[in-house]
């Protein structure tokens, strides 16, 4: 048996769990023998009782290793363990992180810039335009999107991020042979197709129910170097996403919505309980300038970049005034979402600055 083969049938045992292998392998040394030990081996480990050890000892009561492997094949579906290297670095670093994720689609190097959009099921139109609008700028950057293929919110940040060609990873609360919701087929496959990932802790088969979907929300912050609430009342999952990314040391976003709308009190409770206020992507970012590095050359716009078409464009309808937003989109001939995306990379390109009221102008020599 394989390292991975032994991390799949412990991923297979419903009493056994990531923490506990952490415990295990500090004593034996690696997922085979872990399976390979003996009862009284085994309970010697804090946290693993009689349940546990008969669990691990009698595996193959359980898990049926031969026809989940002939399953993984059939469906070309990866699977990777926290030894493999492309296992999502931040998700690592997690007290509780996945034995094995199930991966339809690509994992990528990029994938260490991500974050998390995520809301309530049930929407307002303003929420989804939000999630679609701050996805879609976040995707434009080369950021990863991450969430979780739900209705409302997360289906929104999805399309937001396929909008801008960027890339999205969704991570669902079931086996990855089961999409839920159905009428989410279309997009999983559109995510995998333009180059994302459908993404699941889970064995084949399993079901969604209300113990899967937290155990999902824990991959998707910790997926992500902050999580982003869009829309939430005060018994949404992304809740327990946001309690998941405080524990995890991420940072907490959070778009205020009005203060009479039930669907926006949880977002609204976050923002007082100290989450970020978040009401464009510039307030994600500001907090995370080091993703694009300071250059010691960079002197004045003139600075040598690479420069996209539309951010050429941007940049000549700035011309060498202060010009309020509305008038780059007509000097510019772009849409508003193009013009405020592209605005933001000139930003964090440190080529243009943004003034109170939505007014940008050059930036000058420093």
């Amino acid at each position: 048996m394989t390292p991975k083969e032994a991390y799949i049938v412990l991923n297979m045992l419903d009493e056994v769990g990531p923490v506990r292998v952490r415990r295990l392998l500090d004593v034996f040394g690696s997922p085979e023998k872990i399976l390979e030990g003996s009862r009284s081996e085994l309970m010697r480990v804090d946290g693993v009782g009689e349940e546990v050890s008969r669990s691990i000892s009698e595996w193959q009561k359980q898990a049926d290793l031969d026809a989940e492997l002939a399953r993984i094949e059939k469906a070309c579906v990866r699977v990777v363990t926290r030894d493999d290297a492309d296992y999502p670095k931040h998700l690592r670093e997690t007290y509780d992180p996945p034995l094995v994720l199930y991966v339809k689609g690509t994992l990528s190097d990029r994938d260490a810039v991500s974050f998390a959009i995520v809301g309530s099921r049930r929407t307002s139109l303003y929420g989804q335009e939000m999630a679609r609008k701050l996805a879609y700028q976040l995707a434009r950057l080369g950021v990863t999107v991450v969430s979780g293929l739900a209705r409302g919110i997360d289906t929104q940040a999805h399309k937001g991020a396929l909008q801008a060609k960027g890339r999205t990873v969704a991570v669902i609360g079931c086996g990855i042979d089961v999409v839920y919701p159905a009428e989410n087929k279309k997009l999983a496959e559109e995510i995998i197709e333009k180059g994302g990932a459908v993404v699941t802790e889970f064995p084949f088969g399993v079901q969604p129910d209300r113990q899967t979907f937290p155990m999902r929300n824990r991959i998707i912050s910790g997926w992500s170097l902050g999580v982003v609430v869009v829309e939430a009342n005060l018994k949404s999952g992304s809740l327990i996403t946001a309690g998941f990314a405080a524990e995890q040391g991420r940072q907490v976003f959070a778009v205020p919505g009005r203060a009479d709308s039930p669907l926006s009190k949880g977002a609204n409770k976050l923002i007082k309980d100290g989450a970020k206020l978040t009401e464009d992507v510039e307030d994600i970012l500001g907090e995370f300038e080091y993703l694009i590095p300071k250059s010691k050359e960079e002197k004045t716009t003139d600075v040598s970049v690479a420069l996209t078409e539309n951010e050429t464009k941007v940049l000549e309808a700035i011309g060498e005034d202060e010009v309020v937003m509305d008038e780059i989109i007509q000097r510019s001939n772009l849409t508003s979402a193009c013009v405020s995306a592209t605005l933001l990379a000139l930003e964090m390109k440190r080529l243009v600055r943004q003034l109170p009221g939505k007014v940008f102008a050059k930036r000058t020599l420093n």
